[in-house]
This record gives structure tokens, sequence and C-alpha cells, in this order.
């Protein structure tokens, strides 16, 4: 198995990562070794790997463009094919459909998200669809002085996208059909005010999905259809101990393959927060913050058997691996950890 994690890389960013790091995946321990560092790429942040593992692409924080490699599958090592615009400032996540055939990406500051078309052999076609988020922004002086897309993951039909929003205080849902967005029925729902929805994770069987707000650093429940997209809102939870007085902001969600723990990382307080879930009503319980063992984890990933969870700490240089216990979710240093400049996005392939 083999890992990707992208990077920061400019000094706009006070960063000091080199590119996309290409890691073979010890499967005794998860311990990662470096096979490939694919340099003088511009903030190569998120990524996202095609379902045959065959391809890799990864927007370019802070520009305006898309990448296209293609994957080695024997040696995991990357092949630069081709590069696209996404006609918006700042791409920072993107996400392909379950056909494989359209790429749709996130332009935080262009306030849009972005539908590119991928051809047979893996190559991004010119944009075909540009789609601006408008509305009401959020209180907060700084970060909410326009609309400010984050994430836009399908759900799991592949049938919806579903779009928090930092800067409105709202999370959008669009239908995909054919290749194009369109806004579902009951096109967004409205989080609390301030509260700077960033990221989403769906419940892998039932029908909720988790959004971490940044700007509160709090976790959103809500009831997803997945006949319409709507969004519905249960509760909402701090993802940081009542003890904790200081600043802190939070960033990344996740749900174990098992559906039964939601995890949170909170930048500040630099933790994963662990929530259980009940099986019966999708609600949430905290049940702590566990530490990453570095600073600001703007990102973490599962080990695709869950065993591990991998923290990125974007400014200590450092891919910190973390055991899950199997009964409470809770995490625990496993003594593995490995330099990586301004770590922020992590995917597998076998």
């Amino acid at each position: 198995m083999y890992a990707y994690v992208g990077s920061r890389t400019t000094r706009e960013r006070n960063a000091r990562g080199d590119g996309i790091s290409v890691f073979q995946v010890d499967p005794r321990d998860g311990s990662l070794q470096l096979v490939q560092l694919v340099k003088d790429l511009v903030n190569p942040s998120y990524l996202v790997l095609s379902r045959d593992g065959e391809f890799l692409y990864t927007v370019h924080g802070d520009e305006t463009e898309v990448s296209a490699f293609k994957v080695d599958k024997a040696s995991g090592q990357l092949r630069f094919i081709n590069r696209q615009g996404t006609q918006g400032k700042n791409p920072v996540h993107l996400a392909l459909d379950p056909t494989g055939r359209f790429l749709v990406v996130t332009n935080h500051i262009g306030s849009s998200l972005a539908v590119l078309p991928v051809a047979a052999d893996g190559s991004l076609g010119a944009l075909t669809q540009l789609v601006p988020l408008t509305g009401a922004i959020g209180p907060h002086r700084v970060e909410q002085k326009q609309a400010k897309p984050h994430f836009n993951p399908f759900d799991p039909s592949g049938r919806f996208v579903v779009v928090p929003d930092k800067g409105l205080d709202r999370v959008f849902s669009f239908r995909f059909e054919g290749g194009v967005l369109s806004p579902a029925s009951k096109p967004d729902v409205v989080a609390r005010e301030g509260a700077g929805p960033r990221h989403l994770a769906f419940h892998p069987s039932k029908p909720f999905a988790y959004v971490v707000n940044e700007l509160d650093s709090t976790v959103t429940t809500y009831r997803f259809s997945a006949d319409t997209g709507q969004l519905e809102a249960l509760q909402i939870l701090s993802s940081l101990p009542a003890t904790f007085t200081g600043n802190s902001r939070a960033a990344g969600i996740a749900v174990d393959p098992s559906g039964r723990t939601v995890y949170a990382s909170n930048r500040g307080h630099d933790s994963i927060a662990v929530f259980r879930i009940d099986p019966a009503s999708g609600m949430l319980a905290f049940e702590g913050a566990d530490k990453t063992g570095g600073h600001t984890p703007r990102f973490f990933t599962l080990a695709p058997d869950g065993r591990l969870v991998y923290a990125l700490n974007e400014d200590s240089d450092t891919i910190v691996s973390l055991a899950v216990d199997g009964s409470t979710g809770r995490l625990a240093p496993t003594g593995q950890s490995v330099k990586c400049g301004s770590p922020v996005c992590m995917v597998f392939s076998s």
C-alpha cells in the first residue's frame, strides 16, 4: 500500500513542504517509508485518487489550477499528465464523481464550484461549469467577508454534492447528474451564526452527516436525505474539552469505517476529538480529545483498515500515527512518526 501526502510549499504560507510525498506503508505496523518526492509544485494540498487507483489529482492552493498524475501501481510513483484552470482563486478541495468522468473542485476565495471532465487517460479537460455561491455573510470580521466554500464531497449514493461554506454559515446541497450541478430541492441549511462550517463526513451506512465548524470549534449532527439531498440539523457539540480556555480552530472530520465513531481535529488544542455515535439516533457523545503529538493538525485520516489514525501536524512537520482503541475509539501514540514538511492531506492506494 502507498500513501500520498500533499503539502504547503510557499513563503506566503510560511511553509516548508517540497511537493507531493509518496510513502510505502508497512502493512505490519503502518510505518511510512518515502519512495518519491514530486517537487516543483505550488501548494499541492488536497488530493484525491481515482477509484481504481490509476490516477491522482491535486489542487494548487492559493493558485487557480488543478493537476492530474498517472500512478504506477507497482512502484506507487507519480507521473505528471496535465493541468487545468478552475476559474477561481485558491482551490482547496476536489472530488471525483462515481463514474470517474468528472472532477468537482471548490474555489475557496473564488467562492465557486468548478466541474472539469476527466478523459479515459486520466487527463483533465477544460472547465465545463462554474457555480458561484452567494448569500448573507457571517459575523466574523476577518474570516467571513465573503462566501468561502471549503469542501465538496459526494454523498454515498454519488447523486449529491454537499458543500460547507465557512463565510456564509451555510451548508449547500447540489444534485449532480450528467456532469452538471444543480441546486437540490432544499438547496441549503443555515448553521449557527459564526460557526464557520468547514468539512463534512457521511455515516457509512445510515442517513447522517457530520459537519465540523471551524470558527467555534463545534461538530453538528445532521439527518441527510439520500432522496432529496436535504440536511436537517439535530445536534451541536464542542470539539474541545470543557477545561480548555485557549484559542483553537477545528479543521478535519472523519467517521470510522464501522460507523461507531466521529473524529474531528483541533488546531490550537492540537488534538483529535473523539465522539461516539448512537446507532439509533445518530447523535454524538463527546468522549475526549487526544493529543496529536505535534502542532496544528490541519488534516488527519484513518488507515483503510481503521486500526490507525495518521495526524498531519502542519506546523511541526510531522505525520504521527495513533492507535485506535477498538472498544472506545480513543487514540494513543504508537511511537511511529515521520518528518514531512507542512503536510496537509493524505490518501491511500493499494
